[in-house]
């Protein structure tokens, strides 16, 4: 194996003592596993290569989290067009946010992701604060229609999801289908779910939704009184939504477990 061959990543890191998130280009060399990072906005070298055993080829992929030397980095970009093309086809991790007005359908949207080869890495059923809102439609600020978006979207309980496959961030588009309803595929989740369209922005969302920053992110919908665990197959999921609502039964929270969706 060549001796200088390398793959480059853009990747970010949350810094807690000045709460602001600092990019790295990050270099992995596979003939000997070693690393190395570069500050990407002072151009100078963080870290000179060393050979670091917890980190592997198949660990690097967009989206994923990695820890270097105790710093858990998210890997939001190819950094070079060599490790575009080798690395393309790998696995990458997106974000799929199920709305307030679709979860009643929440078990059929599963079903539908786990029938497109997707793993779901994990999963939360929250609420959301007018706050978080606003920073979930940061890419709308300037537009006219931000209170609407807001006020649906804090309506009720989502359910975010964190989802992997190769080529997830476009796949995940694609299974969505049109944004307008009308002519939405009939097979497709349409206007009830949500993914982001770019590497950046999947990173972005999933840190709102599963922060690796040590904060608990949004909270879940969990009240942990008169309340119970109810574990559901996973080849049983959209059955097990159906007879949960037809029995008068409110689901809180959902939580992922292996292939388990277990919901409390």
């Amino acid at each position: 194996m060549n001796h200088s061959e390398r793959y480059v990543f853009i990747a970010e890191w949350y810094d807690p003592n000045a709460s602001l998130y600092r990019r790295y280009e990050l270099l992995y060399y596979p003939a000997d596993g070693s690393v190395e990072m570069h500050d990407v906005k002072n151009h100078r070298t963080f870290l000179k290569r060393t050979k670091y055993d917890d980190l592997h080829l198949e660990d690097l992929f967009i989206g994923n989290k990695v820890n270097i030397f105790s710093r858990q980095l998210v890997l939001l970009d190819y950094g070079d067009q060599y490790t575009a093309r080798q690395l393309g086809s790998r696995k990458e991790k997106t974000l799929a946010l199920i709305k307030p007005d679709a979860i009643s359908k929440a078990g059929e949207i599963i079903e539908i992701i786990n029938k497109a080869g997707f793993t779901i890495t994990k999963l939360k059923m929250m609420m959301l604060s007018r706050k978080e809102a606003t920073d979930f439609y940061i890419d709308h600020h300037s537009k006219p229609f931000l209170n609407e978006l807001i006020q649906f979207i804090t309506n009720g309980p989502v359910i975010a999801m964190e989802i992997l496959r190769d080529d997830a961030i476009c796949e995940w588009k694609r299974l969505l289908g049109p944004a307008n309803s009308g002519v939405a595929r009939a097979d497709a989740p349409g206007n009830a779910a949500h993914g982001p369209d770019s590497f950046a922005c999947a990173a972005r969302e999933m840190e709102l939704f599963f922060p690796s920053s040590g904060v608990c992110g949004p909270a879940n919908t969990a009240k942990f009184t008169c309340c119970t665990c109810c574990v559901i197959k996973p080849h049983a999921v959209s059955e097990g939504e159906r007879r949960f609502r037809a029995g008068g039964l409110r689901v809180f929270t959902e939580l992922l477990l292996v292939t388990s969706v277990f919901l409390v």
